[in-house]
């Protein structure tokens, strides 16, 4: 019994000096969407930040596709030790739960809060062939045009805000998925589709390039980035619920003294005046919180995610 306890406390000492240590070689940083989103661009700038505080690289790595299951679901599956962490946003964490009959994770015993991030700003955009200057033009438009107007969804967000618009009017559009905001953002400009919602971080540029325009933005507060541009309730259609929100987990069971360094460093780095202007030049307001508090606003979305995609008549598939 003596060896065995003896055994037992070399191991936890192990244990607590790798998580006393760490990190000792790079970290990656997965992001389920493509490079050149804002996603991507958030993740970048804070793992820029954070590898000067800790002293090793974080490797971004972009693994876009099916709302970001594909990289939620290989964090699910990678070591806990903290050197494989995932940005997710609600896509992936409330989105994907809410709108599968069977979830490939759960999203509240699959995966370690560490962070929350921030909030995106999400504008509803409309290709310059369109003949419309506001949201009650492009309802009208599309209502004289019934099957003639596609909208694209880099993501859960734009998915269920355009959703809720067409199920809230009868419309007949056709709705068209992509892997990302940045082809769809293309395919916007070319009109291969007529509409979408997307982030400021991706559509704005092309707004004031005057290749696309801006007819709301989904939250309650007009933004900033575009003071002329209505919030959505101005343009005549009711808020949404929904907070699209980016934060930061590790693999389930990850050690407590590892989430506390890891956590401790993205706050830092959140508070670097060089990361804020970056993020406000992404239109993205910055939230870092605890784990705790994390974990509380995963469940939170998670219920509103469900009403939403219910209401606006979203099938659930396999």
């Amino acid at each position: 019994m003596r060896k065995i306890l003896i055994a037992i406390s070399m191991v936890l000492g192990i244990g607590q000096a790798t998580a006393a240590d760490f990190p000792t070689r790079p970290i990656r940083l997965i992001v389920h969407f493509p490079a050149g989103s804002s996603t991507d661009v958030i993740a970048r700038t804070l793992g820029e930040a954070i590898s000067k505080k800790l002293g090793q690289q974080f490797i971004i790595d972009n693994k876009p596709g099916a709302d970001g299951a594909i990289a939620a679901t290989e964090l699910k599956r990678s070591a806990a030790d903290g050197y494989t962490i995932l940005l997710a946003t609600n896509s992936a964490m409330s989105g994907v739960p809410a709108t599968r009959k069977t979830p490939p994770y759960d999203v509240t015993t699959d995966f370690t809060p560490i962070t929350d991030i921030g909030r995106y700003n999400f504008f509803l955009y409309v290709s310059k062939d369109v003949p419309v200057k506001s949201l009650k033009e492009l309802i009208a438009y599309a209502k004289a045009n019934p099957g003639k107007l596609a909208y694209g969804s880099g993501n859960i967000t734009g998915r269920l805000a355009f959703a809720s618009i067409v199920a809230a009017n009868s419309l007949d559009v056709t709705p068209v998925p992509y892997k990302g905001e940045p082809p769809a953002i293309t395919d916007l400009i070319t009109n291969r589709i007529q509409t979408m919602v997307a982030t400021s971080g991706t559509g704005l540029p092309q707004v004031k390039d005057g290749k696309i325009l801006a007819l709301a933005t989904i939250l309650d507060k007009r933004s900033p980035a575009a003071p002329d541009v209505p919030t959505i309730a101005e343009a005549g259609f009711p808020d949404f619920k929904i907070e699209p929100w980016a934060a930061l987990f590790g693999p389930p069971n990850m050690p407590r003294e590892i989430v506390t360094v890891l956590n401790t460093a993205f706050k830092e780095a959140m508070s670097d005046p060089a990361v804020k202007q970056r993020m406000a030049e992404q239109d993205f307001s910055l939230s870092p919180s605890t784990p705790e508090e994390l974990g509380a606003l995963v469940k939170r979305q998670l219920d509103i995610h469900r009403k939403m995609v219910t209401a606006a008549g979203i099938e659930v598939i396999d």
